[in-house]
């Protein structure tokens, strides 16, 4: 019988994966490689081939996108097979609780609390805790959930706060009384009843024989126990995933479930799609060299029939303003479109959002907004603009209450409007000194404490250098920095990054009205500008590493490749943290399809101040006969690495670090031509630096 076009389209590997029959399979596919297609139709071959019920198929993955794709794609190939069951596995989760959450005091009808639920239930609990406390204690008891942690387990690696645990189970106990569940119980709760409940687990077990899981590098300890309750000795049971691809470990991903797989389930058989269908020869011989030097890893070798195509250019540059023309005389061919740049941190997308604009090169921002129409940008924007014009109504009230200094709404009306519904001064600074007095209690305080903040940066603008180091105070006597960073710590973002590269924005003008007035004209012009290309469809990419996953464009640049930027320098010493970075270098690298350029700068403006920048250690692994270097790679004996930091930090140095505290240097080492610190903080924890991009954070203290 001839076989359907779907399955001879098939390369050999490809088509082996698809008819591998009983015994544990992972398919280690590589970036490019058709997996989508390889897992679908298999679940066509097993409907129409070997006859399984579509109504025995579990198939899981990780977004709602990819199943819906997924469940197209089967339909397509095998009409009858729609009734496989193609989900998220949080999906999966509420499917299973609601049917049969009897035993754990789930009513079918429960209601599944998002963040902000969380929030509230907390709040209600633990009332005289700040919100972003509790904001930090229901990210920890999600993350808790995901290593399937009950309040009863040792927590200490979770949180250092001694009375987490009882947070942890007084948050339990109400939403367990309530009958509803958070979304990490969709995953924690399945498994418990699974573990607690052989007859449901056995249920299971014989509905559904044939179990498949993509992207099973992004699994977490809490799906891998799911998984391990779903699956019985007769389960033919296949995971889809990259090992090279697994960069999600600061969401809980744990790499080791695929590479441990098949110690887990023995007797598994493991497949290699390593024929790429995306990018040229040389881009894959870079990806592949650079990633081989990760210890972690499976093993294996893209390659590709196409043309060896253009060679990979490595460009030197001297500062992230030359790396962004640089990037912008690539693009003077106006294929922007198929074009994407990619940084590590959101906060390096403002110099190319300038220059891209100075060219007249239209761009589109993607898993973020504009660089200053993010909220914390917005926040220390309206400062400079009510110290520009006290009458700045919209500044004001942006800033009366930001951070939270107790003054509400009916205070606000005081301040600003009489009896009518008029302002009581055109100079709402005014206002608001006149109000001292009517608006009483926490409010009051708060209102003074502004008013001393708005004297005390009148007087501190003059004496600055420049406009950028009076931003900087600015935002830490405001409390915005603070602020900031604890948002950063609750929700795993780079906020204070950003304030750090606005403070950078600024450092170009005078420390004056009149520099205060150009640099807030500017950012007004530039938002007037996105605005009106915002209908255009040919547009570059400006994008994180992170968030290229399973996107590809014709042209890719990858900038920032220094140390402390990328990889990170908090995570130097940490070498799974480094092999999660070489991982992302390598999903940023397979993003290409004919074209890729790597950015280096010399120097590197960090918070005002302009730093000696060290090329990133993943420079040292590419393969020199597929790329091409243009400038030349900064010398370490002409200006930093080696001259004079040894006697800087000596063991023994007392410093101060603004996020940790006070320390002391307890030990110093050369690592590949750079001074490396270890400091022990009173706090008890235990931190590595790097003095040359780091210094600017620590400061000396008298022994």
């Amino acid at each position: 019988m001839r076989e359907p076009e779907w399955l001879t389209s098939l390369n050999d590997e490809q088509k082996k994966a698809v008819i591998h029959e009983k015994e544990p399979l992972l398919i280690l596919a590589g970036a490019g490689s058709g997996k989508t297609r390889v897992v679908t139709t298999r679940i066509a071959y097993l409907v129409e081939k070997l006859g399984f019920s579509p109504w025995s198929i579990l198939a899981v993955t990780f977004t709602n996108k990819a199943a819906a794709e997924m469940r197209e794609r089967v339909e397509s190939l095998v009409p009858g097979a729609e009734g496989a069951m193609i989900r998220t596995f949080h999906s999966f989760g509420a499917w299973l609780l609601r049917r049969n959450g009897a035993p754990l005091g789930l009513k079918s009808s429960f209601t599944i609390y998002d963040d902000d639920d969380t929030l509230g239930l907390l709040k209600t609990l633990f009332e005289d805790l700040p919100r972003n406390e509790l904001r930090l204690i229901a990210k920890n008891i999600s993350r808790a959930k995901d290593e399937c942690l009950s309040p009863d387990d040792d927590l200490g690696h979770i949180s250092a706060d001694l009375d987490f645990p009882r947070y942890y189970k007084e948050y339990e106990e109400r939403l367990r009384s309530i009958g509803n569940a958070d979304f990490g119980d969709l995953i924690y709760l399945s498994r418990l009843l699974l573990a607690e409940n052989p007859e449901i687990r056995g249920r299971l077990q014989q509905r559904f024989r044939v179990i498949l899981v993509d992207e099973y590098q992004d699994s977490n300890r809490a799906q891998f126990q799911l998984l391990q309750q779903l699956v019985s000795p007769g389960t033919w049971l296949c995971v889809v995933g990259d090992d090279d691809q697994s960069i999600y470990r600061f969401r809980g991903a744990e790499v080791e479930n695929i590479l441990g797989f098949q110690d887990q389930f023995p007797g598994t058989k493991v497949i290699k799609l390593e024929e790429n269908y995306r990018s040229t020869g040389h881009i894959l011989a870079v990806a592949s060299h650079v990633v081989a030097h990760n210890e972690g890893r499976l093993g294996k070798n893209l390659w590709t029939r196409q043309e060896e195509g253009l060679k990979p250019c490595l460009a030197y540059l001297d500062n992230q303003n030359e790396e962004a023309e640089f990037c912008a005389r690539q693009l003077a061919d106006g294929n922007w479109s198929n074009s994407a740049i990619l940084y590590r941190t959101n906060a390096q997308s403002r110099v190319f959002e300038q220059i891209l604009r100075k060219y007249n090169i239209n761009y589109r921002l993607v898993g973020t907004l504009s660089f200053y129409s993010r909220e914390e940008v917005k926040d220390s924007l309206a400062y400079l603009s009510f110290l520009s014009n006290p009458a700045d109504e919209v500044a004001f009230r942006r800033i009366i209450n930001k951070p939270s200094r107790g003054i509400g709404a009916v205070s606000l009306r005081k301040i600003l409007k009489g009896e009518g519904d008029f302002l009581l001064s055109q100079n709402l600074e005014e206002a608001l000194k006149e109000s001292v007095g009517k608006v009483k209690g926490k409010a009051g305080k708060g209102v003074a404490s502004l008013i001393d903040l708005l004297d005390k940066m009148k007087e501190l603008m003059p004496l600055q250098e420049n406009l950028g180091q009076f931003l900087k105070e600015l935002i830490h006597e405001s409390g915005l920095l603070d602020h900031y960073k604890q948002q950063d710590k609750v929700e795993n973002t780079q906020r204070v990054k950003n304030l750090e590269e606005l403070v950078t924005a600024a450092t170009d003008y005078p420390s004056n009205s009149e520099g205060l007035a150009e640099f807030l004209e500017l950012i007004e012009l530039d938002q007037a500008s996105l605005e009106e290309e915002e209908t255009d469809t040919n547009r570059v990419t400006l994008i994180t590493m992170h968030n290229t996953k399973g996107l590809e464009f014709d042209r890719v640049f990858i900038s920032g490749l220094e140390e402390g930027l990328f990889p990170r320098g908090a995570e130097y010493d940490d070498e799974q943290e480094i092999e999660e970075e070489r991982r992302l270098f390598y999903v940023s690298i397979t993003r290409a399809r004919k074209e890729l350029f790597l950015t280096s700068c010399r120097r590197r403006m960090l918070y005002g101040r302009t730093e000696q920048a060290s090329p990133s250690r993943f420079l040292n692994e590419l393969p020199d006969e597929h790329v091409d270097i243009q400038g030349a790679a900064p010398s370490l004996s002409a200006g930093h690495g080696n001259l004079g930091f040894e006697s800087e930090y000596p063991p023994g140095t007392r410093i101060y670090h603004e996020d940790y505290g006070t320390g002391e240097v307890i030990r110093n080492v050369q690592n590949g031509g750079h001074l490396v610190i270890q400091v022990a903080f009173e706090t008890g924890h235990s931190m590595t630096f790097l003095p040359e991009f780091s210094g600017y954070q620590l400061e000396k203290l008298g022994s």
